[in-house]
C-alpha cells in the first residue's frame, strides 16, 4: 500500500471512529448517572433538610422507571423519523435534565428534573447503538460494539468513583459534570454521524403500541424497584406485575394488527435476538447487583470513605474496554460466534464472585481478596456485554435498528432493575447480627444471576455463526434472510 493509499484509507476510516467515539459518549452519560447518584444520597437529604427517605429515594427510581419506559418506543420512533436526529433530542433533553437538576431548589424540582434526564437517555441509548449500527461496516462491527458497550460498561462501573470525587466538593457537581460533556457531543453530532432511518417507515406510528408498551415496561419496572419495601409476595407487587404482563400482551396482539407496529413481531421470533434478549436480562440483573454490594460492602463493613470505595472498585471498569475491543472479536473470530464468547465470559464472572465468596471477610485485605474478583469481574463484563449485543444484532435488518437496539437496551435496564431489587431485599431482610452472612447472601445471588446467563446463552446462542468478516450483507439481503435466521 502507498502512502497515498494510506492516507486515503485514514480518511475513510475517521468518520465512521469518530462517530462511535460520539456514539459510545452518549451511553457513557446516561449509564454513569444510573450509579453516580447513589453516593450523593447523604449530602442531597442533608441540603434538602426534613425530606424523608421514601421521597428521596424516587430521584433514583423516577430515572429507572422513565428510562426503561421510552427506550423501545424510542427505538422505534427513530427508525422512522431519523436516527440522529432523536439521538440530537435525547442528548439535547439529557444536557437539560442534568442542568436542572443541579440548580433544583427542592427535592420535588429534583425529581422532576431527572424525569427529563430519563427521557433524554431513552432517547440516546437505543439510537446510539442503532446510529453505530448503520454508520459502521459490517466487517467492523465487532470492535465497534466492543468500544460501545465497554463504554457503557465502564460508566455504570466508574459511577461510584466519578460520585465519590465530586460529592466531596459539592453533590449537584454529580450532574452538572454532565453539561459541557453534553454540550461537547452535540456540537459534534451534526458534523460527524449521518442521518439514517427505515426507508420504508409507513406513514401512521403505532402511537397506542407505543403508550401500552411504554406503560407496561414503566410498570413493571416499578413492581421490581418497590419490590424490597412492598414485599414480593404482596398484594401491590403482584398486581402491578400481573398489569404489566397483560399490557405487553395487549401490545403483542396489537402490533399483530397495526401495518407499523411498535414492535414488529418476526423480530422476537429470531432466536439470536430473543435468545440475547433472555441472557441479558439475566447477565445485567447480576452486573447491578454486583456493582451495588461492592459499593455497600466497602462502606458499610470496611468503612471506607466514598471516594475510597470508588476507587477500589475503579480496576474492575477499566479491565472491561481492552478485553471488550479487543479480546472479545479476536475469540468471537477464533471460536466461531459472539454467543460462545458470551458462554465464556459470563463463567468468568461467576468464577470472579466464587472467589469473592470464598475470601470475603470482616477484616479489610483489599489486595488480596476483592482486588483479584474486581479485575476477574472486569474481564468478564469486557467479554459477555458486546457479545451478547453482537450477537442479538447479527440478524436484525436496518431497517429495524432503532427499534432491536432499543429492546436489548431495554433488557439491560429490567435486568438492572431486578437485580438491584433482589440485593436490597436481602441486604433488607438479613439479620445485622452477622452482616458477612447479609453479604455472602449478596455474593450468591449475584453468582446465580450469571449461571442462569451463561446457561440461557449456552442453550441459545452457541452455534457456530459466519465472522462478520467472512459476509458483508446488504440491506436486503438481511430483511429478505430474516425469516430464514429466526429459524435457526
Amino acid at each position: 500500500m502507498t502512502l497515498a493509499d494510506a492516507a486515503i484509507s485514514h480518511r475513510r476510516l475517521s468518520p465512521a471512529a469518530i462517530a462511535v467515539a460520539v456514539l459510545s459518549l452518549g451511553v457513557f452519560m446516561s449509564s454513569l448517572d444510573l450509579f453516580i447518584v447513589n453516593l450523593a444520597f447523604p449530602y442531597i437529604g442533608h441540603d434538602y433538610g426534613g425530606t424523608s427517605l421514601g421521597a428521596l429515594s424516587w430521584v433514583l427510581n423516577a430515572y429507572t422507571i422513565v428510562f426503561a419506559a421510552v427506550l423501545v418506543p424510542a427505538g422505534r420512533w427513530a427508525d422512522r423519523v431519523g436516527r440522529r436526529q432523536v439521538f440530537g433530542a435525547g442528548l439535547a433533553a439529557f444536557t437539560l435534565g442534568s442542568a436542572l437538576c443541579g440548580v433544583a431548589p427542592g427535592v420535588a424540582l429534583l425529581i422532576a428534573a431527572r424525569v427529563v434526564q430519563a427521557i433524554g437517555a431513552g432517547l440516546m441509548v437505543p439510537t446510539s447503538l442503532s446510529l453505530l449500527l448503520a454508520v459502521v461496516p459490517p466487517a467492523d462491527r465487532a470492535r465497534a460494539i466492543g468500544t460501545w458497550s465497554a463504554v457503557g460498561a465502564l460508566g455504570a462501573g466508574l459511577g461510584p468513583v466519578v460520585g465519590g470525587l465530586l460529592v466531596q466538593e459539592n453533590w449537584r457537581l454529580v450532574f452538572w459534570v454532565n453539561v459541557p460533556v453534553g454540550l461537547l457531543a452535540l456540537a459534534l453530532v451534526r458534523r460527524s454521524i449521518p442521518e439514517s432511518r427505515d426507508p420504508d417507515a409507513h406513514p401512521r406510528p403505532d402511537l397506542v403500541g407505543a403508550v401500552l408498551l411504554a406503560a407496561s415496561v414503566g410498570l413493571m419496572a416499578l413492581a421490581l424497584v418497590k419490590a424490597p419495601d412492598w414485599g414480593w409476595v404482596s398484594v401491590r407487587f403482584f398486581g402491578s406485575l400481573a398489569v404489566a404482563i397483560v399490557g405487553l400482551v395487549a401490545v403483542v396482539r396489537h402490533s399483530a394488527r397495526h401495518p407499523a407496529p411498535i414492535i414488529e413481531l418476526p423480530l422476537l421470533r429470531l432466536r439470536s435476538f430473543s435468545g440475547a434478549f433472555a441472557a441479558s436480562v439475566l447477565y445485567y440483573a447480576g452486573f447491578g447487583a454486583f456493582v451495588l454490594n461492592a459499593v455497600e460492602f466497602l462502606t458499610g463493613e470496611w468503612h471506607y470513605s466514598a471516594i475510597r470505595a470508588g476507587l477500589a472498585i475503579a480496576p474492575g471498569p477499566l479491565c472491561v474496554l481492552p478485553f471488550a475491543r479487543i479480546v472479545a472479536p479476536r475469540l468471537a473470530v477464533r471460536l466461531g460466534g459472539a454467543g460462545r464468547v458470551a458462554v465464556i465470559g459470563a463463567l468468568v464472572n461467576a468464577a470472579s464472585q466464587l472467589y469473592w465468596l470464598h475470601g470475603v471477610q470482616a477484616e479489610p485485605a483489599y489486595a488480596t481478596h476483592l482486588l483479584p474478583a474486581q479485575l476477574i469481574g472486569g474481564m468478564g463484563v469486557g467479554l459477555t456485554i458486546p457479545s451478547l449485543l453482537g450477537a442479538g444484532t447479527s440478524a436484525v435488518p436496518p431497517a429495524w435498528f432503532g427499534t432491536g437496539s432499543g429492546v436489548l437496551n431495554m433488557a439491560r435496564q429490567i435486568g438492572s432493575v431486578l437485580g438491584v431489587a433482589a440485593l436490597i431485599a436481602i441486604l433488607s431482610n438479613t439479620h445485622p447480627a452477622d452482616p458477612i452472612a447479609m453479604y455472602r447472601h449478596g455474593i450468591e445471588l449475584i453468582l446465580g444471576f450469571f449461571l442462569a446467563s451463561a446457561i440461557v446463552t449456552a442453550l441459545v446462542l452457541w452455534r457456530r455463526t459466519p465472522t462478520a468478516s467472512a459476509q458483508r450483507p446488504s440491506t436486503s439481503d438481511s430483511a429478505n434472510g430474516l425469516v430464514g435466521a429466526g429459524a435457526h
